[in-house]
């Protein structure tokens, strides 16, 4: 029930010069979303799950090698012009051939569209079966065939294209700004999956080539709302005469949302790599929180689970339901994933972190690694950081000026030199 009306003016960075989303060719305007409509919608809360769009209703069997989609009569292009099945055919037949190639890849695995009904269309899948591909289909987009017959598809436009969704473009300035207008008569505004959004009459986008410049515009009130996804930006640069009157909100909203993942990710297809006590030890010598007090302004939560802030993610030792799924595997996996529950190593943050130092070095020589000239050098004999790294993080550890080093050569001197400082180096 909430209310309709007003206006809400964005942001975006860099510019644009086409209309077009689905194309390779040019940069679209952002915000076209709302102009086009698919054939099903996400659930903002509930993990990959989708909901009938233009689509009434949604039949596959149960090995889901196939999906068809009954469109709802009700569903209109904004000239008034029903959306049909020509419509939906003519949408997958120009994303596979003169689309983004993405589409190419992401709809390798349908065999055959067709019509199988005067509102229902049914794609058939080949290949091995994969489950998703119904909730796949349902995330197509559906353009008009008569606008794209008599506009070419694969060329970029600032012509308003002809859509679907709760909005239309109203006007732009080429690579400055563009505004959304709200359909008053919006065929789908009171579907359960639709119902209570697409509540402003304007959104307005504005683009700033900088981002510097455009949190400073926000500062001023150029624009209404922002996101902030850089801690240290939000650490020190949200501060003023507008947020000490109250006129600019700072506010951190807990969510339920994953939060996705941040992190480095060993290639264990080669051989530095395939023990896991090396990749153990490593994780041992990164120290998170020195990281996240100095780098971070303490902003971030470490990551415990690839699922992190969500439903699946893990926690604990395995239930009754994951030590089915465990067994058949209890040879092949870690002894400790049955008995421990994972907890990444910690440290005080001060950035002393000899103890996780040592217990890296020792997991590391159980493998089979070496220190070689200071060098270190992993089982095949490999350097794994050249000498100029090495010394600059020994000097930012709490080793420092306790290093000792004996004769250098020139090169290596000026290499010292340049890490650390003329005066550090002597």
């Amino acid at each position: 029930d909430a209310p309709k009306g007003g206006e809400v003016r964005q942001h975006a960075i860099g510019t644009f010069d086409s209309l077009n989303p689905y194309i390779l060719k040019g940069v679209p305007a952002i915000g076209l979303g709302n102009v086009f409509e698919t054939l099903m919608v996400n659930s903002e809360d509930e993990p990959f799950s989708e909901y009938g769009l233009i689509a009434e209703t949604i039949e596959f069997p149960r090995d889901r090698s196939w999906v068809a989609f009954t469109l709802r009569p009700e569903a209109r292009w904004h000239d008034g012009t029903p959306i049909t099945v020509d419509d939906v055919l003519f949408s997958f037949e120009m994303l596979t051939t003169k689309g983004h190639p993405f589409y190419r890849v992401y709809y390798k695995n349908v065999a055959k569209a067709e019509a199988v009904g005067e509102r229902k269309v049914k794609f058939t899948f080949s290949g091995d079966i994969n489950c998703e591909l119904p909730l796949i289909m349902g995330q197509m987009a559906v353009i008009s065939k008569a606008y794209f017959t008599a506009n070419a598809f694969e060329k970029t436009t600032l012509e308003p294209p002809l859509g679907s969704g709760p909005y239309r473009i109203e006007s732009l300035e080429p690579g400055r700004s563009i505004t959304y207008r709200r359909v008053a008569d919006y065929w789908g505004a009171d579907l359960p999956a639709r119902r209570g959004m697409h509540n402003f009459d304007t959104i307005r986008f504005d683009y700033y080539r900088d981002p510097t410049v455009a949190l400073e515009a926000f500062k001023s009130h150029e624009y209404d709302f922002r996101v902030e996804n850089t801690a240290k930006v939000w650490a020190t640069a949200y501060k003023g005469t507008n947020f000490d009157n109250g006129l600019i909100v700072k506010e951190e909203i807990a969510n339920s949302n994953p939060t996705g993942m941040q992190g480095f990710f060993f290639n264990t297809r080669r051989a530095k790599f395939k023990d896991r006590k090396v990749r153990q030890a490593l994780a041992y010598a990164f120290d998170f929180e020195w990281t996240n007090k100095n780098l971070f302004n303490g902003a971030y939560t470490r990551t415990r689970s690839y699922f992190s802030n969500s439903e699946m993610a893990s926690a604990g030792l395995p239930g009754p339901d994951e030590l089915a799924l465990l067994e058949p595997f209890r040879d092949r996996l870690p002894p400790e994933v049955f008995v421990k529950t994972y907890e990444p190593p910690v440290t005080d943050g001060s950035g002393n972190a000899r103890r996780n130092l040592r217990t890296a070095l020792k997991l590391l020589r159980e493998a089979g690694w070496t220190i070689e000239d200071g060098t270190l050098t992993s089982l095949d004999g490999e350097p794994v950081t050249s000498f100029r790294d090495l010394l600059e993080l020994l000097w930012r550890r709490e080793v420092g000026d306790r290093v000792r080093i004996g004769i250098l050569r020139n090169d290596q001197a000026q290499t010292v030199e340049a890490v650390l400082g003329s005066t550090k180096a002597r």
